[in-house]
């Protein structure tokens, strides 16, 4: 039987951790983060599952102190895997595991190294993403590719629906994988940093809407940073206005960029720098979240009226 220590967090943690039990694998202990009072908390925790296996849960901030390597090294772990942990990893830590130090990263590697890919293929347009099974290395996403499974990105995709497909991949991926690991007849394949990306965390404040880009543009924004993430916003009357959910629209009239160009039952048209967004879902801040119409009636919104601007 392989022992493996896991540093998990996120529903993807579980994916992970039930991954091992149900392959046989012996898990020493469970390294995960404290869930912070600023997010939304809307996954499954990893160290109420770790505990309900009668695995050891230590909550850490980062690993990288010499207890956390000591206690590592005492579990005398086959395999570290990291799942959606969200700290680096000392590479004294990594050298620990005697078979390898392995980690499950939410994008097709070597496409979108680093942070909230999930996020950053929605912004970016993309139509096809997965998960990857790779060494960890120094480097953070760099090391060698075991396995991915890919995942289509579809037009009404966000963030979350596309997360939840990417936990199934995972477990498919995993159940191809770990026997593979044990057996010592897994691949590994170098991976070519230079075709792919790299792309750093987001902040909310990543979410303001610029007018003057394309309306798909804005469009991929607002489903990549929709509930349960901070969302995509813009100004109104000297306030933040959200826009919670929106939809491509073909209005005739050529306003300027922000430009209120039709105000109807089903929401509000506003121009971009190339066609018009129809805004569905909105909440100005201090409001509760309602429909478009339902705003625009009530801040009397009309055509000529300019989204985006501060008083």
């Amino acid at each position: 039987m392989k022992r493996a220590v896991v540093l998990g967090y996120h529903t993807m943690g579980c994916v992970g951790l039930r991954a091992l039990v149900d392959h046989g694998f012996e898990v020493a202990a469970l390294f995960t983060h404290a869930d912070s009072p600023s997010e939304e908390i809307w996954w499954e925790s990893p160290a109420k599952l770790a505990s309900a296996h009668g695995i050891p849960v230590h909550i850490v901030s980062e690993m990288k102190s010499a207890e956390a390597r000591e206690r590592i090294a005492a579990c005398r772990p086959d395999f570290l895997f990291s799942f959606y942990f969200r700290s680096m990893i000392a590479p004294e830590i990594l050298a620990l595991a005697g078979d390898g130090a392995l980690n499950l990263h939410g994008s097709l590697l070597p496409g979108y190294r680093g942070r909230a890919p999930v996020n950053w293929v929605l912004v970016n347009g993309e139509r096809e993403t997965g998960v990857s099974l790779h060494y960890m290395v120094a480097k953070p996403d760099a090391g060698d590719l075991v396995d991915q499974e890919s995942v289509p990105i579809f037009p009404q995709d966000t963030a979350y629906s596309l997360y939840r497909r990417l936990e199934r991949a995972a477990r498919v991926l995993l159940d191809r994988a770990l026997p593979a690991l044990v057996a010592g007849s897994a691949p590994r394949r170098a991976l070519d940093l230079a075709s792919g990306s790299y792309f750093g965390g987001r902040r909310p404040s990543d979410g303001v809407i610029d007018w003057h880009w394309p309306a798909l543009r804005i469009y991929d924004l607002v489903r990549a940073v929709t509930h349960p993430y901070p969302g995509a916003f813009t100004e109104h009357d000297g306030e933040r206005l959200w826009i919670w959910w929106a939809e491509l629209a073909s209005v005739e009239g050529n306003g300027a960029p922000g430009e209120v160009l039709a105000v109807d039952s089903h929401g509000i048209v506003v121009a971009t720098g190339d066609g018009s967004l129809r805004l569905l879902m909105v909440q100005q801040q201090g409001e509760p979240e309602q429909p478009a119409a339902s705003y625009a009636l009530v801040h009397a919104i009309e055509p000529g009226m300019s989204l985006g601007e501060r008083k």
